[in-house]
């Protein structure tokens, strides 16, 4: 009887509690007897009615008081006692249990040495399992051999579960409802599924077939070991019998495996059937309605939840908080806190889903990061998902402070390294334009995949540094890793951020040998780069081109025509995909929107924003209105479109005023810009953009002191302008230039050209427009600075660097001038060359045949 020895007898302190009127109705207390002279039968009645009641501790209390006056209880006492140590997962008290047993030497029965495989197979100890388990000889029953397979079969050792099954059939034990569920557990993974197929034979000839345990292991089975939900759904479908469990377990998988409609379909079967659902039924069924953004049924599940009572249950909860935050409708974030106030016991599953859903709502990410704050005050710690989320929302704000203080709360707490926290680090870093610490901390992940890598990459490339994202792709390729959609994505992306088309068209190849053809995401990516690169009939060749159009690439063509300032063209695209059965979502409209902005088409723009919600069901986003803001200010109506934001359903942002300013800065409106930049300031105190162009709209009126106090108050808060910078890619390198650069290795002969080229453009009739000069200079000195702005140079040094064959491209980070833009048009006619010039906002084609 030694293998049983395990803990020494412990003393646990009696609990003060005292046992509720339920527990008293169902298990009646024993008469008090007199303390100083119990008998046996009382203080082995007690103990049963503790292990019943569920009183453990006090449980083993009596089991001390027991032992003290040399009484012994019987095994039927202690298996109950041991049983409801199991039932309540107090496996230390079950272990404490069996302690007890060896200590009193008696002889176990087989149903005290099956409920101790149980106990330490519930705690992961499948070694003393087994050890019980071969002790037992003749004393095995079927409880012990199925106990033993469902071991094996939960702590991951299936093919020792289906071996021990096969002996026990060789044995002559034939299994129950009992045992076929753990076999088959046992080869729910590809490996062993087709073992379970036969196993399913087996159970069809002895009638097991139709148990409930048994029809669960099965439709488990076939989705987890073949992926074939079609047969899982024939055993569902032949169950005579149907419980909770199992219309939840078909939903379920229906979910994980991609078909959320058909989960809401069983769903209503199963309410037609009148089964009720419980917790796990409504968390899976909402999550459907997540996938599929069905709000209004998502709502009617919600109301459904709280007449059962499950809202204050966290599972159902944080299914109901994701639900509001992927359906994105206005009142959807109230919602979702509404649903987490509701919650009782805040764990971090909780914690994280009201976080996520914050980070991912444009224009609530600060309440996200108080929310973080209010939890780690609290008991409950962050796991990987919760910093990704605060992560996530640190980039959206563009904080790289706050961010490094969330990276450092991750080092503290040991996760900083695990590469799903480590990938949210790289990227926030890189969101936040400090590629020097996504790099670093890229290296010093511990384990880096192909996430890690792309995340970097994808980082280069928005921080146009695309020398470095093809380094990190050789260093990829290095470490023999095979590159996926993604990294060819992120280097396309590369390509277009210098307008590199020669660099994407060497990508677009590559992706061809490689049998990357049938990739919708890759077409996309191409149909953009090209948009981007100012080649807008290849884009529209690989649109035409592809077998399958989605709504991405219908609307990365829209958008490439709007950018290209073909309104025309972009509209009429919109059309065909709509007649195409294509619906729109809401990156179309904003593609929409702005091609009318581009053109003026104001009348033409109200009404496509009016038709989203009308004709589509679609809520406009902070976006939208942004566009039309932008629509009407751009085309002068600045006072409409100050009344359009004044309208709006939902507060302007800093996005949306920044619009105005702009506007205002185009047409010299000053009131209204001020306003626009006071509100603006008011919601984003540290946008050095808003400070920027209120400046440059006090210039422009020549009104030097104010222009002057912001430049000051810039300074006092450590806000840099964005300086000017234009670029333009020659034999496979990049060159950058700023206003008045002579760091050029060939900066005397780019300078000689330009001077040529404005001689040229003078006798044809070009007058540089000083009007946009934004600098408190002498009138004679303006000049001079206007013809060495950036984007002058950089053609200059196109002029004589590239083939005239070839377009001239450059790319500029912020928009260009009026004056660089009409001295654009006459060096296009003055040289027969192609130039392409795309900022921040548009591209702009300029040919020879463009009329000046």
């Amino acid at each position: 009887m030694s293998i049983f020895s395990l803990l020494p007898p412990a003393k646990f302190p009696l609990s003060s509690a005292k046992p509720s009127e339920s527990c008293l109705s169902k298990h009646p207390h024993p008469p008090a007897q007199s303390i100083k002279f119990p008998t046996f039968e009382t203080l082995n009645s007690r103990l049963i009615y503790q292990a019943n009641a569920g009183h453990l501790y006090k449980a083993i209390s009596t089991l001390d008081l027991m032992s003290h006056y040399g009484f012994a209880p019987d095994l039927t006492t202690l298996s109950l006692l041991l049983k409801s140590s199991i039932r309540s997962h107090n496996y230390e008290l079950g272990k404490l249990v069996h302690s007890r047993l060896c200590e009193l030497g008696l002889e176990l029965d087989s149903v005290l040495l099956n409920s101790l495989i149980s106990l330490y197979s519930k705690c992961g100890e499948w070694r003393k399992a087994a050890e019980i388990f071969e002790m037992m000889g003749e004393k095995r029953n079927l409880v012990s051999w199925s106990a033993m397979i469902s071991c094996f079969a939960n702590n991951g050792m299936e093919s020792k579960a289906i071996e021990t099954f096969v002996e026990m059939l060789g044995l002559g034990f034939y299994p129950n409802e009992f045992c076929f569920p753990a076999v088959i557990r046992a080869c729910s993974n590809s490996e062993w599924a087709w073992i379970g197929e036969i196993i399913n034979g087996f159970t069809l000839k002895t009638g097991h077939c139709d148990d409930l345990c048994v029809g669960s292991a099965l439709v488990d089975m076939y989705v987890k070991g073949f992926e074939d939900l079609g047969s899982a759904q024939k055993v569902f479908d032949t169950m005579p019998e149907r419980n909770v469990v199992v219309w939840t377990l078909m939903i379920t998988r229906f979910v994980q495996m991609g078909f959320p409609e058909k989960a809401i379909e069983l769903f209503l079967e199963m309410e037609r059937s009148g089964c009720e659902p419980d917790r796990f039924t409504f968390t899976s069924v909402v999550s459907a309605c997540s996938e599929l953004e069905l709000l209004a049924l998502g709502k009617q599940l919600h109301s459904r939840a709280v007449r059962s009572g499950l809202t204050t249950d966290s599972s159902v909860g944080c299914g109901l908080i994701e639900m509001y935050a992927k359906c994105a409708a206005p009142d959807s974030l109230a919602c979702s806190r509404k649903v987490f106030g509701q919650i009782t016991g805040h764990n971090v599953l909780s914690w994280t889903s009201i976080i996520a859903a914050c980070a991912q709502s444009e224009g609530y990410e600060k309440e996200a990061l108080e929310l973080y704050i209010n939890m780690i005050e609290g008991p409950v710690q962050p796991n990987d998902f919760t910093l990704a989320s605060v992560l996530k929302a640190c980039a959206a704000l563009c904080d790289p402070l706050i961010g490094g203080q969330v990276h450092c709360h991750a080092v503290k707490l040991g996760l900083a390294w695990d590469d799903f926290v480590g990938n949210s680090v790289i990227s926030m870093y890189s969101q936040t334009r400090r590629v020097e610490q996504a790099r670093k901390a890229f290296d010093l992940l511990s384990e880096k995949n192909l996430v890690s890598y792309n995340t970097l990459l994808d980082g280069y490339a928005r921080n146009l540094d695309p020398n470095a994202a093809f380094e990190l792709v050789h260093e990829l390729e290095n470490t023999e890793r095979e590159v996926d959609a993604f990294t060819f994505t992120s280097l396309l992306g590369a390509a277009a951020s210098i307008c590199s088309v020669s660099k994407g068209e060497q990508i677009h190849g590559r992706i061809m040998r490689m049998g990357f053809k049938s990739n919708l995401h890759i077409w996309n990516a191409l149909i953009s780069m090209y948009s981007r690169c100012g080649n807008i009939e290849a884009a529209y060749k690989v649109f035409s081109e592809m077998g399958d159009q989605t709504i991405v690439s219908w609307t990365s063509m829209i958008t490439g025509f709007a950018k290209h300032g073909f309104a025309s063209k972009a509209l009429n695209m919109f059309d065909q995909m709509i007649k195409a059965g294509v619906k729109p979502n809401e990156v179309t409209f904003v593609a929409v929107l702005l091609a009318c902005s581009h053109v003026g088409m104001v009348s033409e723009g109200k009404k496509h924003f009016d038709s989203m919600f009308k004709e589509y069901g679609l809520v406009p986003r902070m976006e939208h209105y942004a566009c039309m803001v932008d629509l009407l200010g751009r085309s002068g109506f600045l006072v409409e479109a100050l009344e359009f934001i004044n309208s709006m359903p939902i507060m302007a942002n800093s996005l949306v005023w920044r619009t105005l300013l702009g506007a205002s800065l185009l047409h010299g409106d000053t009131e209204i810009g001020e306003h626009a930049a006071k509100m603006v300031i008011k919601q984003d105190p540290n946008d050095p953009a808003s400070y920027t162009l209120l400046s440059n709209l006090y210039a422009s009126e020549g009104q030097w002191e104010n222009v002057q106090k912001i430049r000051t108050d810039m300074k006092d808060k450590n806000l840099r302008k964005e300086a000017g910078c234009s670029w333009i890619e020659s034999n496979n390198r990049v060159h950058k230039f700023l206003v008045g650069d002579t760091s050029h290795a060939r900066a005397p002969e780019i300078y000689e050209k330009l001077d040529e080229v404005i001689c040229e453009i003078r006798e044809m009739g070009y007058v540089p427009n000083t009007d946009f000069v934004l600098h408190d200079l002498e009138e004679e000195q303006k000049e001079p600075y206007l013809l060495q702005h950036s984007e002058k140079l950089a053609v200059a040094y196109g002029l004589t660097s590239t083939p005239r064959s070839k377009p001239i491209r450059v790319f500029k980070n912020l928009r260009i001038c009026g004056d660089c833009h009409t001295a654009m048009k006459y060096i296009s006619k003055a040289t027969g060359r192609e130039i392409i010039v795309r900022d921040s906002n548009r591209q702009l084609n300029i040919d020879l045949t463009e009329l000046i």
